[in-house]
């Protein structure tokens, strides 16, 4: 649907195997990682800076649509193109050049196009990593445009915490590269130019290479199972454990037993650790880990743990009904394998919600009670980094004999705890995908008028091209 001309320049501008337009060589980037797909005009795949450059202002010059992608593990559907035919899809994949590792900054200057499981693997002999923990291995310049978080924010934060400089192509008619920050920690010259980059979805430029912050690798690490006495006790055992360990504490993710239950029955590589086989209701998966070897002087982390848990189980309020410790990698294994046990159940609504953390138990029992009465068969299959307030609030619904959802259904269930979370409950309705399309009238909706004309001034000033998925005007 794009003018020949259109296709034969930005071929020439990208050079062999850098411009796709078959049907076949696009459907991998057409399609998203859970049930959004569309139909790209083209896919470029420029291997610079430079041709990154010239491919968005090209665009930008021609009012042609493009939708930047990196790794294409989004749940918003903020990286695949729409139904249209009309936009192209600008893959980061081939950005692989630049790998600058600074042991002494302890920071890493790296393109967009490394995936976060490479990153670490590179980093590993010399006993650093990036401390963003994630069930997908997205791409470094898509963290860094959703500003994901993961299992491990309540230690070492998300992105943005972790990210000290940025290298950007602007969405004007030029295609304008910028280099934001040089690796410090500390720099008060003016506006912090990078953060404008950060969670905005690339509506605003692509981020190229970027400059993160990097931790010690822990060095010891231990792990436990928590059962809460009842779910209203779960921010009173963060609290208690959080009094006790300190920065020791580098997790607490809570798991539901439907999100557990289902994710055993599908992952026949997983072992049911609870004893009996009874799965409880709600379970906390904890972690400390300390970044040195441990010292003959020091008390194991593990007996460290034990004895903060036999602590708390002593505790006037009792927050603690059970607790076992066990591997950290087999603990581990169930947690990060829960969203493809749970995808297996049906259809999933997924819910990417954030609360003070003291709301995110409320908020389940509140929604659990009312989707039983409005929804009795849709089963609430929830997980999350509940020790920073965010919770993964999936929703599992029965499919068709056919495969098929009635996806007015779907849109009136979404459209209910999405409501009632941010109305009633002061909650993000997207603690860390991102903006995308399918959150895109949740935005104009909840989003002040004010902050929205002034999303539309510096979209205008800095990137007028029609740039990204979302629009933040």
């Amino acid at each position: 649907m794009l003018a020949r001309e259109h296709i034969d320049n930005l071929s020439a501008l990208l050079g062999a195997g850098g411009l796709l337009t078959d049907r076949a060589d696009m459907a991998g980037y057409e399609k998203g990682a859970r049930y959004d797909s569309g139909r790209a005009a083209f896919v470029a795949r420029p291997a610079s800076v430079e041709a990154v450059s010239d491919v968005v202002g090209y665009c930008a010059r021609h009012a042609i649509p493009l939708v930047p992608q990196s790794g294409n593990t989004g749940l918003v559907a903020g990286s695949t193109p729409d139904d249209s035919g009309t936009e192209g899809v600008l893959s980061l994949e081939r950005l692989r050049s630049t790998f600058d590792l600074d042991v002494d900054n302890r920071s890493l200057r790296v393109d967009a196009g490394f995936r976060l499981s490479e990153i670490n693997a590179r980093l590993e002999p010399h006993g650093l990593f990036f401390p963003i923990d994630l069930g997908a291995d997205p791409m470094a310049g898509g963290m860094v445009a959703t500003n994901t978080g993961g299992a491990r924010f309540l230690r070492f934060g998300d992105v943005r915490r972790n990210t000290l400089g940025l290298k950007v192509v602007l969405g004007d008619e030029t295609g304008t590269i910028v280099d934001l920050g040089a690796g410090l920690r500390k720099d008060n010259t003016g506006v912090d130019w990078k953060q404008h980059f950060i969670g905005t979805s690339g509506a605003f430029g692509v981020v190229t290479e970027c400059t993160f912050n990097l931790e010690r690798l822990p060095q010891q690490t231990a792990t436990a199972y928590l059962v809460p006495r009842a779910p209203e006790h779960v921010t009173a055992l963060l609290n208690a454990m959080e009094e006790q360990l300190g920065t020791y504490l580098s997790a607490f993710e809570g798991m539901s037993g439907a999100a557990i239950t289902r994710t055993l029955a599908h992952v026949e590589a997983l072992r049911n650790p609870f004893p009996g086989g009874a799965v409880p209701d709600y379970v906390i998966l904890a972690e400390v880990s300390r970044s040195w070897p441990r010292r003959e002087s020091e008390q194991p982390l593990e007996a460290v743990l034990e004895e903060v848990l036999s602590e708390v189980w002593s505790h006037s309020d009792e927050p603690l009904a059970d607790a076992f410790m066990g591997p950290p990698q087999e603990m581990w294994a169930l947690r990060h394998a829960l969203s493809e046990g749970v995808k297996s159940a049906g259809y999933v609504v997924g819910l990417d919600l954030s609360f003070a953390r003291g709301g995110v138990m409320p908020f389940r029992a509140r929604m659990s009670e009312m989707l039983a009465k409005e929804f009795p068969d849709v089963e609430v299959c929830d997980f999350g980094h509940v020790g920073d307030g965010g919770v993964h609030f999936n929703l599992v619904v029965q499919r068709e004999a056919d495969g098929s959802v009635d996806t007015a259904r779907i849109d009136a269930l979404r459209e209910r705890v999405i409501s009632m979370s941010v109305e009633q409950h002061g909650a993000s309705f997207s603690a860390e995908h991102g903006l995308g399309r399918r959150n895109q009238h949740f935005y104009d909706r909840y989003t002040p008028h004010k902050l929205k004309s002034m999303a539309a001034q510096l979209k205008q000033a800095i990137a007028p091209g029609p740039l990204g998925s979302t629009r933040l005007g």
